[in-house]
């Protein structure tokens, strides 16, 4: 087992530090890893990698690793392994917050740069608040059923009001759907500092009820039994999820699949403990998105494409397998 767990994270540091050094190196310029810490050698080069695609690596990665690890959450309290950071509708919430700042050309002084992911965030919280609220008066003790159905809900609504915004857009059009498709590109530092403080807090809330994860996974009676307090570890665990999924959502737009395929590819490789399979799920969402936007950067080059494309090239044929998987099973 020791061996085990060494292999698993031992290579998945390493394709993360591989992927880092990759994103760094390519690009329109091809830039030495050295440049990092040699200044004086190139100073275009040192400025290009700290101030352009150094903040565009580290954002990505942690955009990843927040939706990985929320699906790693979502998948093993829904008990449900096509579930994601996107089931219960936050991220939908997320979306309209930030794109009724673009529609409206919101601006605060007092955040500047920030405003757009600070009202993302808000609408995500917003929304999280509602769908808890609906579930439990639907069903006071937050079934795996109703919460789903609750999410589908609003996530429906949400929907409509997004195409709504978007259908009334005019010159904000083009900013609209490239936020909709999802990129990390020309965010700069500030984005990441907005992200780190959620992604540290939901990231502790979920390691704190990893244990709890493991035990709901066979269902909640048996929980019940072994003496966890089943509706407060599901609220714990859904607003863990959501902080990460509409911080990550809101600086960076809709990327789907992340958080379906890298924890479902996890749990099937190194198994469902939860106490490696969200730390690993963190790691290879990271790693994941890290790629995906060298190959949306690189790809058609000098023009980019949306980061929500490439995952979604990688994530649909990877979701149709588990869909086709689990109906063979029944």
């Amino acid at each position: 087992m020791k061996k085990k767990l060494f292999l698993a994270y031992s290579s998945t540091f390493l394709f993360l530090l591989i992927s880092v050094w990759l994103g760094l190196s390519i690009g329109s310029v091809d830039i030495p890893f050295s440049a990092l810490w040699d200044k004086e050698a190139n100073p275009s080069a040192y400025s290009i990698l700290w101030n352009i695609r150094m903040p565009r690596v580290v954002l990505a990665g942690l955009v990843g690793a927040s939706l990985a690890i929320a699906g790693a959450a979502f998948q093993g309290l829904l008990r449900n392994p096509l579930a994601d950071p996107y089931t219960i509708g936050v991220s939908s919430g997320a979306s309209v917050g930030a794109i009724s700042t673009i529609f409206f050309g919101v601006s605060i002084p007092m955040l500047g740069s920030y405003t757009l992911a600070m009202f993302g965030i808000l609408g995500a919280f917003i929304t999280l608040i509602f769908v808890l609220s609906f579930a439990r008066l639907v069903d006071k003790t937050l079934k795996m059923e109703t919460l789903i159905l609750t999410g589908v809900i609003f996530s429906a609504f949400l929907s409509s009001c997004i195409s709504l915004l978007t259908a009334l857009s005019h010159e904000e059009l083009k900013a609209v759907v490239n936020w909709l498709l999802g990129s990390v590109a020309m965010r700069g530092w500030s984005y990441v500092y907005v992200l780190i403080p959620f992604l540290i807090i939901g990231t502790l809330i979920l390691w704190f009820n990893r244990r709890e994860l493991n035990v709901m996974m066979y269902g909640d009676e048996r929980a019940t039994s072994l003496g966890v307090n089943v509706v407060r570890r599901k609220y714990a665990v859904l607003i863990g999820g959501s902080v990460l999924t509409g911080a990550a959502v809101s600086v960076s737009g809709t990327i789907g699949f992340v958080g379906l395929v890298v924890p479902h590819i996890t749990r099937l490789v190194w198994g469902t403990d939860h106490r490696h399979l969200l730390p690993l799920s963190f790691l290879k969402g990271a790693t994941l998105l890290i790629i995906c936007d060298l190959v949306s950067r690189t790809v058609v080059a000098p023009q980019e494409l949306p980061i929500g494309v490439i995952t979604a090239f990688i994530g649909a044929p990877v979701f149709a397998y588990i869909f086709f998987k689990q109906r063979r099973k029944k």
